[in-house]
């Protein structure tokens, strides 16, 4: 879902700010005692629509500004109307994240496995011509198809306009889903598409491979030459040419791999285990870290140790084409995800080191809770957000080298009562 796609941009990670004309949804407090809960529901409704027609208004003027013409503003918003589900699906926060196995169980599942082989069978002739044109990896592109959209069975059915609409005039992130907006009404203008056909997810991840708005008008082509990139329709051309040419132009290494599967020896230095410390495979091999089939990892370039799930679970070499998939989604479940998908689609065997299945995640307000404590210790310099990023990771691992446990870097339940 989401390039600078709609993962890529980060939807949620609070890029933009809320828009400034918005009103609070839902606030009924001041209600007379005599209205029922419809009643309520029903003015809120018709209040929130009445905001949004007011912020359209003024939308329509910014927008003329930036070159869309009436008639493809009023075709766009003909009909469009206060979305309470967008809204709800954007309020809604998960108190726990999803563990990265579970994630890669649906992920590279035996169904998605197959049904993208059959996919690949039956688009062989696009998917050989894109990675002639762009030299991306087929595999990759229909692995990121397979999990953005299922191989185009789940692309979204929300009108765009509308959800762009709802979420920057009452959303989170007011400013970049306006800018959003904008960029999908200069689709419409070029005539890509229709309003009626322009369908996607709830944050506007469009298409096959689920573009956002800005990320088609940046990287988008035309795959199959008939004068539009149509990146909607049921023939998956145009998607799967945009999808390559988006990682081509991000930097994609032509016979390199995402990652392999590693084994570590005993006694390896986890704080090793960090993406700026990049190595041959041959001197990682000099420090006893092997593919997982026993031996040295061929020479695809500088690579750099990953631990997904720390010191106990598999363990991964990326290299730079991690990074290149990575502009598309930053998460690294969704990385390894699209990673381990390819190579099931090629052939390759699923991950052979176990999980820790048994492991009691974090909760959102654990993870805050945790960085407080790792900056009142002084191991945190960075804000308390419950997102475990680079930052948060060297803390941990700064903080279990001062207690003298594995530096693995990964957050748990019993990382958590250590620092307590």
């Amino acid at each position: 879902m989401r390039p600078v796609f709609l993962s890529v941009f980060g939807l949620f990670f609070g890029l933009g700010l809320t828009s400034a004309t918005a009103q609070p949804a839902g606030h009924i407090a001041e209600l007379p005692h005599q209205f029922n809960r419809e009643s309520a529901v029903t003015l809120v409704s018709s209040t929130s629509q009445a905001g949004l027609d007011a912020w359209i208004a003024g939308f329509k003027t910014r927008a003329m500004r930036e070159g869309i013409s009436q008639t493809t503003f009023d075709r766009a918003f003909r009909g469009v109307r206060y979305n309470e589900d967008v809204i709800a699906k954007d309020r809604k926060q998960s108190e726990f994240t999803k563990q990265i196995w579970d994630y890669l169980d649906s992920a590279a599942s035996p169904t998605r496995v197959s049904n993208g082989q059959a996919a690949m069978r039956k688009h062989a002739a696009v998917l050989d011509g894109v990675e002639r044109v762009y030299g991306v990896d087929k595999h990759v592109v229909a692995a990121i198809w397979g999990v953005e959209s299922a191989y185009g069975a789940t692309r979204g059915d929300t009108n765009v306009i509308e959800a762009m609409a709802t979420l920057a005039y009452d959303g989170r992130r007011g400013r970049f889903f306006e800018s959003q907006l904008l960029a999908a009404l200069k689709i419409l203008q070029s005539g890509d598409t229709s309003p009626h056909n322009m369908k996607g997810s709830w944050a506007g991840a469009m298409g096959h491979t689920q573009f956002i708005p800005t990320s088609f008008l940046a990287f988008a082509v035309d795959g199959n030459g008939d004068g539009k990139r149509d990146i909607w329709s049921n023939d998956p051309t145009d998607a799967l040419a945009s999808t390559a040419a988006y990682l081509a132009k991000h930097g994609w290494k032509k016979g390199q791999p995402w990652g392999v599967e590693v084994r570590l020896p005993a006694g390896f230095d986890y704080s090793s285990a960090r993406r700026d410390t990049m190595r041959a495979p041959s001197d990682w091999a000099s420090l006893g870290v092997m593919g997982i089939d026993g031996r040295p990892v061929p020479n695809y370039g500088k690579g750099s140790i990953l631990l997904p799930a720390g010191a106990s679970g598999a363990a991964f070499m990326i290299f730079d084409n991690f990074a290149v998939i990575e502009r598309y989604n930053k998460a690294d479940a969704y990385v390894i995800g699209v990673g381990h998908l390819s190579d099931r689609l090629r052939g390759g065997p699923a991950i052979q080191a176990s999980w820790p299945r048994g492991y009691a995640p974090l909760s959102f307000k654990e993870k805050m809770q945790m960085q407080r404590i790792l900056k009142r210790k002084g191991f945190l310099d960075d804000k308390v957000d419950g997102i475990i990023g680079p930052n948060t990771i060297n803390a941990i691992r700064a903080f279990q080298n001062s207690v003298g446990v594995t530096p693995d870097g990964y957050p748990s339940q019993t990382l958590l009562k250590l620092l307590k």
